[in-house]
């Protein structure tokens, strides 16, 4: 990992070799650049769908070490390019700036894998660094993935998870009904949850994958299958499992749902996809020529990594490494000095004000469910049904979250990807320009969506309000919250949804008609509780 060896590689800090000194310098000067995502990592680690997380940095440990086996030290003399290595680690370093510039310890956490890279390319010079990635990659698999990403992907495997439960339990000859996410046993109602999405499975597992790829000894494509197959697999084991609960709860009773056993379920779920990557590797191993037994399939020698440790340790002080830490303390000192960009939190009236009665509309609070608040995370919420009082029997919903923050664990869930776990289908769903003339507001496009449940149908309307613009994609409302995190130091915002029910026979556009009168009057009240 030098250019060239150095008698003096042992100075006035005892055993401690010089080169090793730089690395530790190097590092150190990263962590007030990256401490924002150390906390996060704890922070994630410590709930089940990342609890794997402490695992990731061993593992990967343990690949480099393996890797180094067969990377002998480099020549006395040799010389071979850093600046790739210190171009990574500026970059890095960049890239964990801004995520503390915004707040945001996803952009932090990510950026601290590529320096993690950088500091690989400029130890051993990017002609033999580049070989060594594969360890770094992994280290991928302990990051949370961002919360809009992790939302969305919890409530699609739930509804695949419960589809394909309810089909094992038809299998059985149960007769079972779907709504939503909720299983429908007639005596027994199973509701699968965020936590029984499969998540906690699915990462562990690809991580496990990962490993087993590479310790694999065959085929390129072999590799690539068994990795391809970890989802897919995880999934449907985690529907098994599902349909499996609802079956014994069917024949012994809710408790068969409930406590140790399903705990227990559920890592005999993970045993199995393990057993079943073993297995295909196996299978894999039948389509060679000369096929290997399971021992020599994976190679697991672990003989000389102790050695390979002690290289690291021992390690010569090499140009490029001292750039790289005297570029790194610079740009951390930077970091330190300068003040953090002012945070905003406007002043707003709390939900609990909000009116109960605009324009002669009367409305009453309909609390959210416990779970619901703990999903949403909001910083305040508001779920409240309001009358016609020009057509009884006619209502509108409104509800709305308010987060102070949206950079921080928290962020708004769109109602899109949201209803259908209630069991709503959405039958259609577009823009639609509306237009107050009477009110700040103006003109602006809001989603417009019809959903069914059976003969029910509603209409919904919804934006994002964010900071005095609406916004109709989530996706770019989170580009909007980095942008102004930046420029103006807010990141509030709020969802604002309003649901009316489109009686039988009805007209759509009686529906649109209600829904746009109590929003000419709803509109001039939100700024006080969203601010502009």
């Amino acid at each position: 990992m030098s250019d060239s060896a150095h008698p003096s590689a042992f100075g006035v800090f005892g055993r401690l070799p010089v080169g090793m000194l730089w690395l530790v310098l190097l590092a150190l000067a990263a962590v007030p650049v990256f401490w924002l995502g150390f906390v996060s990592l704890g922070q994630a680690w410590m709930t089940p769908e990342y609890s794997h997380g402490p695992l990731i940095p061993l593992i990967s440990l343990y690949l480099f070490l393996r890797e180094l086996r067969y990377a002998p030290p480099a020549p006395i003399g040799a010389r071979t390019s850093r600046a790739p290595g210190i171009a990574v680690i500026a970059l890095g370093l960049v890239g964990g700036i801004f995520g503390n510039l915004v707040q945001i310890p996803d952009i932090v956490t990510y950026a601290l894998i590529i320096w993690v890279a950088g500091v690989v390319l400029t130890g051993f010079g990017w002609a033999q660094g580049r070989r060594h990635q594969l360890p770094v990659l992994h280290l991928v698999f302990m990051l949370p993935l961002p919360q809009f990403i992790y939302w969305k992907l919890t409530i699609f495997l739930q509804l695949v998870s419960s589809e394909m439960g309810v089909w094992f339990i038809q299998m059985a000859g149960i007769p079972v009904f779907l709504d939503g996410n909720v299983i429908d046993l007639g005596v027994y109602k199973l509701q699968v949850a965020e936590a029984c999405s499969g998540l906690r499975y699915l990462f562990p597992i690809l991580s496990f994958s990962y490993l087993f790829a590479i310790l694999y000894r065959g085929p390129f494509w072999h590799k690539a299958v068994m990795f391809a197959m970890a989802a897919p697999l995880t999934v449907c084991m985690n529907a098994f499992r599902i349909g499996m609960i609802g079956v014994l709860v069917d024949r012994y009773g809710i408790g068969q749902a409930e406590g140790f056993l399903h705990f227990f379920e559920g890592w005999v779920i993970f045993g199995t996809c393990i057993a079943i990557l073993f297995g295909m590797a196996v299978l894999l191993q039948r389509t060679t020529a000369n096929p290997l037994s399971l021992r020599e399939t994976l190679d697991m020698d672990t003989e000389g990594l102790g050695a390979q440790a002690r290289r690291i340790l021992s390690v010569a002080p090499s140009r490029g490494v001292m750039i790289a830490a005297g570029l790194s303390i610079l740009i951390a000192a930077a970091f330190v000095l300068t003040p953090p960009p002012a945070r905003i939190t406007p002043d707003r009236d709390g939900f609990v004000l909000f009116p109960r009665e605009i324009a002669g509309w009367h409305g009453y609070n309909v609390p959210l469910e416990p779970q619901v608040e703990a999903v949403l995370k909001a910083s305040d919420t508001i779920n409240a049904v309001y009358a016609d009082p020009a057509h009884p029997g006619h209502f509108v919903s409104l509800f709305s979250a308010y987060y102070d923050r949206q950079t921080e664990g928290a962020g708004i869930h769109s109602p899109e990807v949201c209803l259908p776990v209630g069991g709503w289908e959405i039958f259609s769903i577009d823009g639609e320009e509306v237009s107050f003339p009477d009110t700040v507001h103006g003109t602006f496009t809001l989603n417009r969506a019809v959903i069914e449940k059976g003969l029910s149908r509603q209409l919904v309307y919804y934006w994002f309000e964010q900071r005095g613009t609406r916004m109709t994609n989530d996706y770019l409302a989170k580009i909007d919250v980095v942008y102004d995190s930046l420029t103006t130091g807010r990141t509030d915002g709020a969802l604002v949804r309003l649901v009316t029910a489109i009686a039988e026979g009805e007209d759509v556009a009686l529906a649109d008609a209600r829904l746009q009168d109590f929003m000419g009057h709803l509109l001039p009240h939100l700024p006080r509780y969203i601010p502009q």
